[in-house]
């Protein structure tokens, strides 16, 4: 598994899709979304599981938290399993599949399939209630488990404010508790990510499991159910009034029988993450009462996270509307249970705080210490500098997310490259007047800025640099000495067509031709010393030759006359003596 998840965490990211775009930072509403190596996590402690990140990443890499296999667990444990089933299916399903819906879960293994907005009715008529009792404040429903968890832990002063009702899920769960009996099983199914949070937290034990549409539709296909296939049959129990519409923005207050209209004084309906932010934020200055219906998906629960998105937003609330007005009674329910109640409390977020020493010191690392380079854009997701500091700070983010903080440092590596490069470099407008040259290029050609505006004629040939501007050669490349300068240069000039600009670049020869000369000098002097030591030794083996020649001959004539005197007859040693021999021998 490349997931980051721990066992009980609804949300997370997949490492191997993550492509560090940073889309789901930018959308996330409460900043859960942290970068570690230049990867996405979601920070579980500040995630609302709102599915905001999933719905918009476009990768696929934000994903949920697969709870089909705890269903089947259920249903194979020999207890009733029911199934509460959000009224949004009908914006997913076409009229006729609708029909057979219910005999699809039972095929499943369900022993009672129902709307969840059985619960929902009654879930309206006590939120209504509770805000005509309580009209010295505004009041903030609680269907949504997104609002309350966002308000819990992010608005904690409007706490007070929350309906304390239950939400439609956990209403139809405690009824179908009395119904079937306590040790009934309930699973949820519906387009919400947030319900298995609320089913962990918030039920008391009443929910058991919450799958979505998405996970339902893949159990249909793992066990091959085709709703063609199978007979149409009726829900187990059926809502009263206008509770179908529940998943539509108003359709609570339409449940509730109250006026619903854009003009009303006293009631609102809100759906998306902005504008809940700002209704809750105008609610500090309410003066009149106001009941507040918020979503946290924009265009209500239609646009879940986990609505398979086969159809457009509209086409699912045209579905939607079709089958609650054709299922839909004028008849009011039974009276309202009155053990819906509920109570909410102040999540505290744990943070580290941020003083403005560390912001400013991630200001001074990324070139923002001035105010007027605190751009703002939001690229790297944060509404603002000073956001992205502070996660920067918590280890949150990362100094690289900013973008204009990373073309700057690819602009002065560019410029570093080309300052500190070796060879000479210059750079020409389309008229072949001079833009820039670096240090290098000023060494060479002993000028300095002052040339900037002249044509490169003033300093080189210009026939290279016409050639390629006139488009006859993208580049040329030649070697070309310089006697002005005293410099042998290999020049290599190309054009930027679409900055409608040449450059030049000019490589330094004049030491490596000097080097090569001096070499082959010392390699020509080297060889007629060779040459001359060669000779002089054959002279003097000649001689040696010729002097081992002479003696060689002084010696065979000695021989000989040794050999003749001993073969001569004895007699007077003087007489019989070489006259040389007998000098000697006289002398001696």
């Amino acid at each position: 598994m490349t997931v980051e998840q721990r066992h009980n965490q609804v949300v997370f990211t997949n490492k191997a899709r993550c492509k560090d775009c940073y889309r789901c930072i930018r959308v996330c509403p409460v900043n859960a979304i942290g970068l570690r190596d230049g990867q996405a996590y979601v920070d579980e402690q500040r995630c609302l599981s709102c599915g905001t990140c999933i719905r918009e990443c476009p990768q696929g890499a934000k994903s949920f938290r697969r709870d089909t296999e705890r269903a089947k667990e259920l249903i194979a444990s020999g207890r009733t399993v029911a199934v509460s089933l959000a009224p949004s299916f009908a914006a997913i399903f076409t009229e006729w599949q609708t029909r057979r819906l219910a005999s699809a879960l039972r095929k499943l293994g369900f022993g009672h399939v129902s709307e969840t907005a059985v619960g929902a009715y009654d879930v309206a008529q006590q939120t209504a209630r509770y805000a005509r009792e309580h009209r010295d404040r505004a009041c903030i429903a609680t269907a949504c488990p997104a609002v309350v968890h966002y308000v819990e832990q992010y608005r904690p002063h409007l706490v007070q404010n929350l309906v304390p009702i239950v939400s439609p899920m956990v209403a139809h769960a405690r009824k179908l508790k009395q119904t079937l009996g306590d040790d009934a099983a309930v699973v949820f199914i519906g387009p919400c990510v947030a319900k298995k949070a609320e089913a962990e937290d918030k039920s008391d034990g009443l929910v058991d499991c919450a799958l979505t549409f998405t996970e339902l539709l893949e159990w249909f296909d793992e066990q091959g159910i085709d709703l063609a296939q199978l007979e149409e049959s009726d829900f187990d129990l059926q809502p009263a009034g206008w509770a179908r519409s529940f998943p539509l923005v108003g359709g609570s207050l339409e449940t509730a029988s109250l006026r619903v209209s854009a003009l009303a004084p006293d009631v609102v309906s809100v759906a998306g993450a902005e504008e809940v932010e700002d209704i809750l934020d105008s609610l500090a200055e309410a003066r009149e009462p106001l009941l507040v219906e918020a979503l946290f998906c924009e265009q209500g629960c239609i646009n879940g996270p986990a609505m398979p998105a086969a159809h457009p937003v509209h086409e699912r609330r045209t579905r939607l509307l079709r089958y609650v007005l054709g299922h839909t009674t004028q008849e009011s329910g039974p009276e309202c249970p009155a053990d819906l109640g509920t109570t909410f409390g102040v999540r505290p977020l744990c943070q580290e705080s941020v003083t403005d020493e560390q912001i400013r010191r991630v200001f001074e690392r990324t070139g923002k210490q001035a105010p007027e380079d605190q751009l703002n854009c939001g690229a790297c997701g944060y509404s603002t500098c000073r956001e992205q500091a502070v996660a920067v700070v918590r280890k949150m983010a990362e100094a690289q997310m900013c973008v204009p903080y990373m073309r700057r440092l690819a602009e002065q590596r560019t410029d570093r490259i080309i300052e500190t490069s070796p060879n000479g470099i210059v750079i020409l407008d389309e008229r072949l007047n001079i833009l820039h040259v670096n240090g290098s290029f000023k060494k060479l050609f002993m000028c300095s800025e002052a040339v900037y505006g002249k044509p490169i004629s003033y300093l080189v040939d210009p026939e290279p640099f016409e050639k390629v501007a006139a488009g006859k050669a993208d580049l040329t490349e030649l070697t070309v000495e310089h006697p002005k300068y005293h410099l042998v240069c290999r020049q290599i000039v190309y054009a930027l067509r679409d900055e409608r600009q040449c450059v030049g670049v000019f490589v330094n020869l004049t030491t490596s031709l000097k080097n090569k000369k001096t070499l082959d000098s010392l390699r020509a002097s080297t060889l007629q010393q060779a040459r001359d030591l060669l000779a002089h030794q054959v002279d003097i083996a000649g001689r040696i030759a010729q002097f081992l020649g002479d003696s060689t001959a002084q010696g065979e004539k000695l021989l000989d006359n040794l050999v003749r005197l001993a073969q001569d007859e004895p007699g007077s040693p003087n007489e019989q003596r070489p006259s040389w021999l007998k000098d000697t021998y006289t002398s001696t």
